[in-house]
């Protein structure tokens, strides 16, 4: 027997249908696959400190679902275009694909080993339509197909809002959306990356908090919309964003 029929996602079914998103058997079982990738090269790449299925499916595919209930509804019906900024483990982008399989999905991540991953984990999950590029988010921001040519920037745990700002809304096109994930204690941190939103072109549209199932304390998600074209001059050169944040 497979592996994987073990895994019971009961628990990732429910808490998904709570905040609208029905997720079909195969769905389900896509979870379940790539609970066991993760977990395999977790051994050797450490992409995760937490690996207990129950805790997988709240605090990794769930979280990562939570950013459905800031787009707008046209996002579960029409192409869209996703952009994940220093994705990981491919959290959220991977969930997000999982969920609403049209989307066009780019996976950016510097780390030749996790981005090898990602590579691996699109060709065993078959999700067509994703991308994984193997570059800092810097230079991936100056590709032609990059730059402002995405619907949605997602980004979870990566810098700070004005560091990842400069990440991001160069990759947004204007009318788009960026949404960084935050944990408990966002409000100076928005305060400090207000001027690195508004210089790159952005605008704080606002901070939503989402309680997790078993946590007394809710995370955040800060959305941004692009109002304005970036300017030229951005990003600039890699590691420079995070050296120098344009903090106010």
């Amino acid at each position: 027997m497979d592996a994987a029929a073990n895994l019971d996602t009961g628990l990732l079914e429910k808490e998904a249908q709570r905040i609208g998103i029905r997720l079909e058997p195969y769905q389900l079982e896509l979870f379940r696959r790539y609970y066991q990738e993760l977990c395999a090269w977790n051994a050797r790449l450490n992409l995760t400190t937490i690996v207990e299925w129950e805790a997988v499916q709240i605090q990794h595919f769930l979280d990562s679902l939570t950013c459905l209930l800031v787009l707008p509804s046209e996002v579960h019906r029409v192409p869209y275009r996703v952009v994940d900024i220093g994705s990981g483990g491919g959290f959220p982008g991977v969930p997000l694909k999982i969920a609403l399989p049209h989307l066009d999905m780019a996976l950016v991540e510097s780390v030749q080993k996790k981005a090898a991953f990602l590579e691996h984990l699109t060709r065993v999950l078959a999700l067509k339509g994703t991308v994984v590029y193997p570059r800092r988010a810097e230079e991936v921001a100056r590709l032609p197909e990059c730059r402002e040519r995405f619907d949605l920037a997602v980004s979870r745990a990566v810098a700070p809002l004005a560091v990842l700002a400069e990440y991001c809304l160069p990759f947004v096109r204007t009318g788009g959306l960026v949404v960084a994930m935050k944990g408990r204690d966002v409000e100076e941190e928005v305060r400090a990356g207000l001027r690195a939103v508004e210089v790159l072109g952005g605008r704080l549209c606002e901070v939503r908090p989402i309680l997790l199932p078993g946590f007394e304390a809710p995370r955040h998600l800060v959305v941004l919309e692009k109002v304005s074209s970036t300017p030229p001059r951005y990003p600039r050169r890699p590691g420079l964003p995070a050296k120098r944040p344009l903090v106010a």
